[in-house]
């Protein structure tokens, strides 16, 4: 189906429009991680649960889907009153919890720092927002800021700076930027939230992963030989030329090519 895009010609962005509208449906939902959070209905567990989720996302996505539903199990399915109330004793049964590289030290540690943030804060959307303005053209400095308020305080370990990504590192930042999509793009097909507005769509860069990156190269998309944090940049900018305002919409159509089309 690409080769025939590129080959007749055929108009890339009702091509790409098409595509969103096709994946971009409740259906997603159940095979995706975006499943997590959408267990939730409190606006705190939605957050934990979705930003756990999203950290998460690698592997298979069954594997994804199951490791985390036994995360939250561990929290009697009530995040977000589990990690301002728990006692120190509620916390022996994660010393058990793992998920490739992620570790009962990364596990203890977002509670410690969820625990720490909601006790100051109402939303987590308040720690992305740092040295941003309305008229900041991306993400990138929220994302920058917001590894540095994560690992703030002072008994973080050194072993989950892996595992929250910055553009400082050059890094895609794949997850919290679908995080992020997940948290701001709104819309009524009930796959992504909506619940932020102090972040627009349009300061979305596109959550860049191997499915992405391959299908957007082969439109064209995407020019730079590496994967990094410019490249999402590179992309994010040619699909504005398709919806400034809602550019990030075409990871639906990127993805959904990538793996159920096996491209």
């Amino acid at each position: 189906m690409i080769q025939e895009v590129i080959s007749e010609g055929i108009d890339l962005k009702t091509f790409l429009d098409e595509k969103v509208n096709q994946y971009n449906q409740g259906d997603f939902v159940l095979e995706d991680p975006i499943v997590i959070p959408h267990q939730f209905k409190k606006l705190q567990d939605i957050e934990i649960s979705g930003f756990w989720a999203a950290v998460l996302a690698w592997g298979q996505r069954k594997t994804i889907i199951k490791k985390c539903r036994e995360l939250f199990a561990l929290m009697d399915n009530a995040p977000f009153d589990f990690i301002m109330n728990h006692k120190e004793d509620n916390l022996k049964p994660f010393l058990k919890f793992k998920h490739r590289t992620f570790n009962a030290t990364d596990t203890l540690y977002f509670i410690h720092f969820f625990r720490h943030f909601y006790s100051k804060n109402y939303s987590l959307e308040e720690a992305f927002i740092q040295g941003m303005t309305p008229e900041s053209n991306n993400i990138e400095q929220g994302l920058i800021n917001f590894r540095k308020l994560f690992f703030s305080l002072p008994d973080h370990p050194k072993r989950t700076y892996k595992h929250i990504a910055s553009p400082a590192r050059k890094s895609a930042c794949k997850r919290i930027n679908m995080f992020l999509r997940w948290m701001v793009r709104i819309d009524n097909q009930g796959v992504d939230f909506g619940l932020w507005r102090k972040i627009k769509p349009a300061q979305l860069v596109c959550p860049c992963d191997v499915h992405v990156d391959r299908v957007a190269r082969r439109f064209g998309l995407i020019e730079r030989k590496q994967t990094d944090w410019q490249t999402a940049v590179e992309l994010t900018e040619k699909l504005k030329s398709f919806d400034p305002k809602d550019p990030v919409k075409y990871d639906f159509a990127l993805f959904g090519l990538g793996v159920e089309e096996k491209f």
